[in-house]
């Protein structure tokens, strides 16, 4: 689960972080009011969306006291904002945050991230903020500052100053840095991040103060803070992925055009790297569980159906706890509701394989059955291929 800018700020703030002045809005005559308020002479609008690269998607402007704040807030605000990340769909724009303009001496990075290498959280600073931290480590290596961090003792002071008195040697500038250094490791660990991120980091006078705030919770963390799941924004997420969540069923959009419906993470692994191999490109990783019941069957179908990249269906199960009658009965209910306008290629095999057989047979629908798992890969890559070209 992912924060908005806004409330990854006011954390940090509330825990004594400096952060621009500004308020979260959510119209043009609530960000004309909030821009006033702040008596700046220019004033940053910046659309609140779960995504990188705001600022070329034209989420970000910087606008005059005398410009017509107003309408240029209500051009961002209801928009759909597509970046790099998004992908063509876009992303909602319901808020805006609207802060003072600040003088900015330096940019800065300081992230928190854990090293699955060393099993170990890891801070990591660079003096060259504003950039993305990949592209960086990329071109320039050496300008990146890491510190791992003990387990069982936690971010220490020294080890706070030292990232500190590495990135500048102005001492009040370096005390700052110390206090936000640690206030970013301690919301890590105390909120079950996967990633906390101030980028970037800005040097106003005498000043540090985040002016870009990135915080993304680990959702398995989530039931040890009922109120962060307040803070949570619907519309910034795949509403596919809400839906599986929603039925019980582990669920990961990708970028193809393959659906798939296995049980099993290693098998379902296992499905998508066959996929690849053959030349084709999976749509989802889909683990139905080894105890599916027949409606969760149904709800699987029905999610592969209404992604609309989707272009051939690919059923990988080996029946144990879920029997394959049940799959059968799953799969054919929601083909029967909805209708097949998609190849199906279904690989199936285990407990009670003959009535589930019998089941797709007497069922009429266009489903090959195979039985050999790299054959039926084949298949239904040779499938969504001419389907592609078909349509």
């Amino acid at each position: 689960m992912n924060l908005h800018e806004y409330q990854a700020k006011q954390l940090l703030a509330t825990r004594g972080v400096q952060i621009p002045k500004g308020s979260v809005c959510y119209d043009g005559l609530e960000a004309l009011i909030a821009a006033r308020a702040l008596g700046s002479e220019k004033v940053v609008l910046k659309a609140q969306v779960h995504t990188g690269g705001r600022g070329k998607a034209g989420g970000v402007a910087v606008v005059s006291a005398k410009d017509d704040i107003r309408s240029k807030a209500s051009e961002i605000i209801g928009r759909k904002l597509v970046t790099y990340q998004t992908g063509p769909d876009g992303k909602p724009v319901s808020a805006l945050l609207v802060e003072e303009f600040l003088p900015i001496d330096q940019e800065m990075y300081l992230g928190v991230v854990l090293d699955r290498n060393t099993g170990r959280v890891t801070i990591m600073a660079s003096a060259e903020g504003g950039v993305e931290i990949e592209t960086l480590a990329r071109e320039s290596p050496e300008k990146i500052v890491t510190v791992g961090v003990d387990p069982l003792r936690g971010l220490t002071p020294f080890q706070a100053r030292n990232l500190a008195y590495r990135l500048t040697q102005n001492k009040v500038l370096a005390q700052q840095m110390t206090k936000i250094a640690t206030v970013l490791y301690d919301i890590f660990v105390g909120f079950d991040c996967s990633l906390a991120e101030i980028n970037p980091l800005v040097v106003s006078g005498d000043r540090v103060l985040a002016l870009d705030a990135k915080l993304n919770l680990d959702e398995n963390g989530l039931f040890r803070h009922p109120e962060l799941e307040l803070l949570r924004d619907r519309s910034q997420e795949d509403q596919l992925e809400l839906s599986a969540n929603k039925d019980g069923l582990s669920y990961i959009k990708l970028t193809g055009n393959i659906g798939c419906i296995v049980n099993g993470a290693g098998l379902a692994m296992a499905t998508l790297d066959l996929i690849a191999l053959h030349g084709g490109s999976p749509a989802n990783f889909l683990d139905v569980g080894g105890g599916a019941s027949e409606q969760g069957v149904a709800d699987a179908m029905n999610i592969l159906l209404d992604d609309k990249r989707v272009k051939a269906v690919f059923i990988n199960i080996f029946g144990g706890i879920l029997r394959c009658d049940v799959l059968a009965r799953g799969v054919i209910r929601a083909l029967n509701e909805r209708g097949v306008a998609l190849p199906i290629v279904a690989r199936v095999e285990g407990t009670n394989i003959e009535e589930g057989r019998e089941l797709f047979e007497k069922s009429g629908l266009p489903i090959d059955m195979i039985p050999s798992l790299d054959e039926a890969a084949k298949l239904v890559v040779a499938k969504a291929k001419s389907f592609n070209k078909e349509s």
